[in-house]
């Protein structure tokens, strides 16, 4: 027997028939079973979302919050079911039971007015950890990345996925996946630094840990964001496409390999066509090329963005076309192209249902996988059956500690730290004693609360000052912070200059202070002109090193500042990238010698704030010409580097065969050792150079790093199992290849440091190499 009911369309509607809750049967049956069941206007709502939380009036927390008003709440966005809820904890300051209670209300709104009762997906941020108020603020991605630290990387990523499941999160929009290009990118901390591999590397841990959880990953910003001209947020990109195959996209291919759930457009445009309506990106390279088979969702607002920002749509239904035929499956944050607009447009005949159903399948078979559809399906989240959701553990706190420590680096150092235990130590800079200032863009105080400073953080986190003054409580300190952190404020550097002369050392914190779109110092759209520290910081630094008292530099930014013309003057000098809640704590611990320096930047540190920026990873001609050009671009401090308190001794290359079939493999060895006094942990570092190739190649790139913790005196052998696929380039053809001839190879502790070198030679025929089958070089650690 059926029915009719003309509120969901002239489809026949069934009585007690609902196979796809059948967990017995496949769950490609099950999705066909409820998508032959959907009227047009229920599938198009399986690809919307809805933004209950968002306030218009609010800080800017996404780029168009200030200008698109709600499209309304659930009794108009939900009358056909919906796809994604965005954002039910990472938009209000509220106490997380109280959120799971509302997300738990919603979905039973969204089931109950419904025809076939379909849950929504929800999905949140969570790039230095779960975007909501009062869950755990890890070190920035860019710090992830100096740790050079895979596996904590999983654990963290691990941590975040299980917070996010026990509050009833389905998808987190994280990791970024872009490759710096551009250091004046506001958006630098996000990331996981310069190199492909490196950030492919760091991406995947994070990614298997949150999936482990049983949330879904998603991979942004595809692609080219990073790139955009003169570093600007959503400025077009100019790249080729040999950059973008070769630098741009392996991160993005890789983890597709590895099975991530989602993938995220882009904003920028590369080379006229916008990623929220590439046909030839979101379909042939992302799932043609790579197979993959997750959701593809739009960053917030890209499909009206088709039509004022890229001007490739003439209104929102065109752009909803535009968008599903390229291979967008899901509209986010609300539904404005994939909403009524979408229904308009297949019945207008502007675009086929079938993409329409191509795209639900995808939608439902995550629901599917994630037990939405299951008969025992609970609206609530599984934190409000227990009552109760702790999202700052212990446990979470003493990982972000650790990774605040694994992602400092030591730039230089002339013996003055650690810190003596007793005298007396300024501490000067903006920097000192903010803890936003540890924070990224990301986290809920700087990202949610920039305007709510009577609501805290959220967490407990503690400065660097009052962390130093525990950790060394015999110290006579006195604190100055010298100026503001991006105001032109110089009244208070006089003040620093004697607090400086009158102190036996000094300490000096200067850097960012994150936000959204000029908010900040550092974040998205807070982009910058040069590498200048930001507001009067530069003279600040610079009369306090004129005070002729040694002076510890501690940079803690979500950029490489061009800081590198303070290092013959400072005493030592310390990187940090907004290290996160516990980032106060961990900093001092180093400072004192308690824990030990191992970071690595994932970055330059360029010497010059003009004559950039290009990352390590260019062809020679990017090499300091002094006959041709003037500008000399060599960078302060080379990417991979970092110091200890210790020293190490990397030698004895060796390679296990002189010839390898350009479709063969290879075994590189490197010994290692801690030739100081105390244990620490050294990363070995493997890079290659191409010679001579049928295209410029970089004059050396990373094709594998191993971080090995070693005792005084302790030795051990590193062995890299390297794949010709690593060595495969964009031909001139335009075909990805691995051609014959001499490859070097180089190891050492960073891109510059590499005191012995071995070579290998590629035979055989030149290789088509455009489906990888190693996209990483296994290490093993053996130690003597």
């Amino acid at each position: 027997m059926t029915t009719t009911m003309p509120d969901h369309g002239s489809v026949p509607q069934y009585e007690d028939d609902r196979p796809w809750t059948d967990t017995a049967l496949p769950i490609p049956e099950r999705v066909e079973a409820l998508l032959a069941r959907l009227t047009l206007p229920e599938k198009v709502a399986q690809l919307s979302s809805a933004w209950e939380d968002v306030e218009p009036a609010g800080p800017e927390v996404a780029p168009g919050t200030s200008i698109f008003d709600r499209v309304g709440d659930l009794t108009e966005t939900a009358r056909h079911g919906l796809g994604q809820l965005t954002r039910p904890y990472g938009t209000l300051p509220r106490p997380a039971l109280e959120h799971s209670h509302a997300l738990a209300e919603r979905q039973r709104r969204i089931v109950a007015q419904s025809r076939l009762g379909i849950p929504a997906m929800a999905h949140d941020e969570c790039l230095t950890g779960f975007t909501a108020y009062g869950a755990t603020i890890y070190p920035t991605s860019l710090g992830m990345a100096a740790t050079f630290d895979p596996e904590l990387i999983r654990r963290v990523g691990a941590a975040i996925g299980a917070d996010m499941a026990e509050a009833g999160v389905h998808q987190g929009l994280a990791p970024v996946v872009d490759v710096i290009r551009d250091y004046r990118w506001g958006r630098c901390e996000e990331t996981y630094g310069e190199d492909p591999y490196l950030v492919g590397e760091m991406g995947e841990a994070y990614v298997t840990g949150l999936q482990s959880a049983g949330v879904y990953a998603t991979l942004k910003h595809f692609a080219g964001y990073s790139a955009s001209m003169g570093g600007r947020n959503h400025a077009p990109v100019g790249i080729g496409r040999r950059e973008l195959f070769d630098v741009i996209l392996p991160p993005f291919e890789r983890l597709v390999a590895a099975g991530v759930g989602s993938v995220m457009n882009s904003y920028a445009e590369i080379d006229g066509e916008a990623p929220a309506a590439s046909r030839w990106l979101l379909t042939d390279v992302l799932r043609d090329a790579w197979g993959f088979e997750g959701t593809v969702v739009s960053d917030y607002w890209s499909l009206p963005f088709l039509v004022s920002a890229h001007r490739v749509a003439t209104d929102l239904a065109d752009a909803g076309a535009l968008a599903l035929r390229a291979g967008l499956d899901v509209e986010l944050p609300d539904q404005r192209g994939f909403g009524d607009a979408l229904v308009q447009a297949v019945r207008e005949g502007m675009v086929a249902e079938d993409l329409v159903d191509r795209a639900v399948r995808r939608v439902l078979r995550q629901k599917a996988e994630l037990g939405l559809l299951d008969e025992d399906w609970d609206p609530r989240p599984p934190a409000l059956r227990a009552g109760e959701l702790d999202l700052d553990k212990p446990s979470s706190r003493a990982l972000a500690r650790d990774v605040a420590r694994a992602s400092a680096v030591l730039l230089s150092n002339d013996g003055t730290l650690p810190l003596p235990s007793g005298g007396r130590i300024a501490l000067i800079g903006p920097c000192a004693d903010d803890v936003r200032t540890m924070f990224g863009c990301y986290s809920f105080p700087n990202h949610v609360l920039a305007d709510r400073d009577d609501l805290g953080n959220g967490v407990e986190a503690v400065s660097l000052r009052t962390a130093l003054t525990e950790e060394l409580p015999s110290v006579e300190w006195e604190f100055a912070p010298g100026c503001p952190i991006r105001d032109e404020d110089r009244s208070g550097i006089p003040a620093a200059v004697a607090a400086s002369t009158a102190a036996d050392l000094t300490v000096l914190v200067v850097g960012d202070k994150a936000g959204m779109f000029g908010i900040g110092t550092s974040g998205e759209g807070c982009d910058v002109e040069d590498l200048r520290l930001p507001g009067v910081q530069e003279e600040l630094v610079e009369a306090v090193l004129a005070t002729g008292k040694p002076v510890v530099l501690v940079v803690s930014s979500g950029r490489p500042y061009a800081v590198g013309r303070f290092a013959s003057a400072a005493a030592a000098m310390v990187q940090v990238f907004l290290p996160g809640e516990e980032g106060g704590r961990a900093v001092a611990q180093l400072l004192s010698g308690k824990a030990n320096f191992s970071g690595r930047l994932p970055v330059q540190i360029p010497t010059s704030p003009g004559g950039q920026p290009y990352t390590y990873l260019h062809p020679p001609l990017g090499d300091r010409q002094s006959f041709l050009s003037n500008l000399d671009p060599t960078p302060a401090f080379p990417f991979g580097h970092g110091l200890s308190y210790t020293d190490f001794e990397i030698d004895l290359l060796a390679v296990d065969r002189e010839v390898v079939s350009t479709d063969g493999e290879f075994t590189v060895s490197a010994r290692v050792r801690n030739t100081g006094s105390v244990p620490g942990a050294e990363t070995v570092q493997l890079y290659a150079v191409d010679p001579v190739a049928q295209v410029t190649r970089p004059v050396r790139f990373l094709l594998g790093f191993a971080r090995t913790e070693l005792a005084p005196g302790e030795r051990a052998t590193v062995r890299f199992r390297v794949h010709t696929d690593r060595l495969a380039f964009t031909g001139l053809d335009g075909r990805r290849v691995v051609e014959p001839g001499e490859i070097l190879l180089y190891a050492g502790s960073s891109s510059l440091d590499t005191p012995v070198r071995e070579a290998v030679r590629l035979v055989g025929p030149e290789r088509d190499a455009t489906v990888l089958r190693e996209h990483s070089v296994p290490v093993t650690i053996e130690r003597e």
